[in-house]
């Protein structure tokens, strides 16, 4: 045991005396365990937005907006009579409420329905006004999102079928408009609309990612109410008038929004009848459509699957060329050792003259290069937390240093100093006494 601890201290010893080579010895250890830290936080934190997105999503959803066309619709004449002149043969109208009955009657396997329609309106009380989401669900459209009551109620089926003026807002409006009061039962003027507030809704961050290609819509900022009463009470696009039709004849340049509805969730009990139930969906859709596909299916689910795996892929490449910066600092250890027996073999020749055996020789030179490589690991976890913390605050991009990264990256750098120093101490023990020696 002695032999061991005298062994060990004269590692130390002459790790001390040669510290310059010591520090360039390790920093192959040190930025290659950085590099595996911050790029496995990386994909840490990929992941973890990943399950957030799955989360705020749900599971086994179909998406469904509309297409808007560029320009508008074209009308025959130039007179009042010009209605009557529409190709009713390829004039779709768009996506509607009766598309979303339509799809609970005839697709199996369907756990909710959620249709939608959203606009941008001033919202005031008290003399403040901001502009405001105004957003026309159903309550299934809350099942769908995960999204979950504050305080207050749902709204009930009367308030649903009768297009009551009642209203559930997000936080956002809650601080603005209610900040030093309870909002339920308060009146609250949207659109022109005067609306009784009957819930509030906890805070959602929605990723503008998300929000364009899974689907899911901005809660904070939001007052939902029932689907009719936005439809009866403020607008329903769905409905062509001479004024509107004039309108588009004088902004030809704009697109025409002519759907009732903004978008409609479907989810399935089932994952599996996912892609089956969307085929489904789009050739009912074309048919009423008059076979136009004015719109636009997506599955945020394969989505998803399809943005981890590419991910996943992404990660794993990231991994690999951190993993090599390990292997070089090991090879660097290799080398400044096998240079270091060189240098010390006169004083390889005196310990083994003076009765030190070969394992005593093997156990220093390894002990050298291990302590360099366990150092070097030590500083290279600090370096790729702070790393990982960097990456985060100036790129914007979330970063998880989890504890199995930091026992790997450090486990992998002492099995390098281990590996790779074993030949040099090898080398060492090799050598003859009496030519180290003589050796100048």
């Amino acid at each position: 045991m002695k032999r061991h601890i005298h062994n060990f201290n004269s590692a130390v010893e002459a790790v001390f005396v040669n510290k310059f080579r010591s520090i360039l010895t390790a920093l192959g250890i040190i930025f290659g365990v950085a590099a595996v830290i911050a790029m496995m936080a990386i994909g840490k934190g990929a992941q973890q937005e990943i399950l957030e997105q799955i989360k705020m999503v749900g599971v086994n959803n179909i998406v469904i907006t509309p297409k808007l066309s560029e320009g508008t619709d074209e009308v025959a004449d130039e007179d009042e009579g010009a209605t009557a002149n529409i190709n009713k043969k390829n004039f779709s109208p768009g996506l509607t409420l009766s598309d979303a009955e339509g799809i609970g009657k005839i697709v199996p396997n369907i756990e909710f329905i959620s249709p939608e329609v959203v606009f941008s309106v001033p919202v005031v009380k008290s003399g403040i006004q901001r502009k405001a989401k105004f957003s026309g669900v159903m309550p299934a459209f809350f099942k769908v999102f995960n999204i979950e009551l504050l305080q207050g109620e749902m709204f009930n089926k009367f308030q649903l079928n009768n297009g009551q003026p009642v209203c559930i807002i997000g936080p956002e409006i809650t601080s603005r408009f209610f900040n030093q009061e309870n909002p339920i039962g308060k009146k609250i003027k949207c659109g022109g609309i005067w609306l009784k507030v009957i819930g509030t809704i906890k805070s959602r961050i929605v990723s503008q990612d998300a929000n364009q290609n899974l689907g899911v819509s901005e809660f904070n900022n939001t007052i939902f109410v029932p689907i009719k009463t936005i439809l009866l009470r403020y607008k329903d696009r769905s409905l062509v008038t001479k004024s509107s039709l004039q309108q588009q004849n004088n902004n030809s340049n704009s697109s025409k929004n002519h759907n009732q509805l903004d978008k409609i969730i479907v989810q399935l009990n089932d994952s599996e009848k996912l892609v089956v139930s969307a085929n489904i969906i789009k050739r009912m859709l074309i048919r009423r459509h008059v076979g136009q596909e004015d719109f636009e299916i997506k599955i945020p689910e394969l989505l998803l699957k399809q943005q981890q795996r590419t991910k996943d892929i992404f990660n794993i490449v990231l991994g690999a060329i951190a993993s090599i910066s390990l292997i070089v600092g090991g090879i660097g250890i290799m080398n400044i050792m096998l240079a270091s027996v060189m240098e010390r073999i006169r004083e390889i020749g005196v310990r083994l003259a003076m009765g030190a055996r070969k394992t005593d020789i093997v156990f220093q030179f390894l002990a050298e290069a291990t302590l360099i490589s366990i150092t070097g690991g030590f500083i290279g976890v600090i370096l790729g937390v702070v790393l990982a913390k960097i990456i985060m605050e100036v790129a914007g991009i979330l970063t998880i240093v989890s504890f199995m990264s930091i026992l790997i990256s450090f486990g992998v750098s002492a099995t390098v100093g281990i590996v790779f120093g074993l030949m040099p101490a090898r080398r060492a023990a090799q050598q003859d006494p009496v030519t180290s020696l003589r050796h100048d």
